[in-house]
């Protein structure tokens, strides 16, 4: 039994290591007009080109993309940062939205931040 879980313990020691996903810190949306502007803090420990968060999206609840903001380069020396995406349509009956980050790696990331809405001309 000793030789097996180090064994074990060397076949999960990878997928640990590469499930890194980005995380989301902070989200705030801001009404202008008939549209929406999401800022999103993400944290994620970028290594440079081969290894970074390279985008985040905003989802309804169900699941559908209502806006898609791509990071075209890595932010190796600056964590967490802030990114924004503007012009957003985002029905009038939505209370909230969902926020997916995404790693050039790993893909999009299980875990969503759950962003409520206040809407300003309702």
């Amino acid at each position: 039994m000793i030789r097996i879980a180090p064994l074990l313990l060397a076949m999960l020691l990878p997928a640990a290591v590469l499930a890194d996903d980005p995380q989301i810190i902070e989200a705030t949306a801001q009404q202008t007009g008939d549209s929406w502007r999401i800022s999103v803090t993400l944290a994620h420990s970028d290594t440079g080109w081969d290894h970074y968060a390279d985008g985040w999206r905003v989802l309804d609840m169900d699941g559908n993309v209502l806006g898609l903001r791509e990071l075209a380069h890595p932010h190796v020396d600056e964590q967490p940062f802030t990114r924004s995406l503007a012009g957003i349509a985002i029905p009038k009956e939505l209370s909230k939205v969902q926020i997916q980050p995404r790693c050039n790696t790993e893909g999009w990331a299980e875990s969503v931040y759950v962003l409520p809405l206040t809407c300003t001309s309702c």
